[in-house]
């Protein structure tokens, strides 16, 4: 049985790491939820910019250093982790791109639900996100929402999406 946790956090980069977990209001140990779980995006750039690399446990915010996602130049650009399976969801933290373009961030939704309709963007909105520095990370914090799937999206017309790391945290 050690040999399989041991072979476990092998395979899952970041399980450790005291940036990847978050303490409730009971000072409990909470997981991030979205750490290696399944993604997809409205569009992706190139292999730099994969919907899987939000939740691969590194924060890195340098695009080049095939971290962070990346969609095209597009309306409603829009990201999202599948939990496989319904949490009350009450913090999100957001890398944000740390070489250039932080701004673009600027005015994307979470948004968390169980509904797939328009891909998940009509889901309950969390947050806004209203500003994060180049390269830094922030936590939104709100009342718990019971969802399986974490959304970000960010409404407008000419809009670029790209997340360096995305945490989930719930229970």
């Amino acid at each position: 049985m050690d040999v399989l946790v041991i072979l476990l956090l092998a395979l899952l980069p970041g399980l450790c790491d005291p940036k990847l977990t978050d303490m409730n209001s009971k000072g409990k140990t909470l997981r991030d939820l979205a750490l290696g779980a399944k993604t997809a995006q409205s569009s992706t750039l190139n292999f730099l910019g994969l919907a899987k690399h939000a939740v691969d446990g590194n924060r890195n915010s340098n695009y080049l250093y095939g971290s962070c996602t990346h969609t095209f130049l597009e309306s409603n650009p829009w990201w999202r982790v599948d939990l496989m399976g319904v949490y009350k969801i009450s913090r999100v933290t957001i890398t944000n791109r740390g070489d250039c373009c932080g701004e673009w961030l600027s005015g994307a939704q979470i948004r968390i639900g169980n509904s797939l309709n328009s891909n998940g963007n009509n889901n309950e909105l969390a947050a806004t996100v209203w500003s994060i520095p180049n390269g830094g990370t922030k936590t939104y914090t709100f009342k718990p929402i019971k969802g399986r799937y974490v959304n970000i999206v960010i409404p407008g017309i000419l809009k670029i999406l790209i997340l360096c790391e995305v945490e989930v945290y719930g229970r």
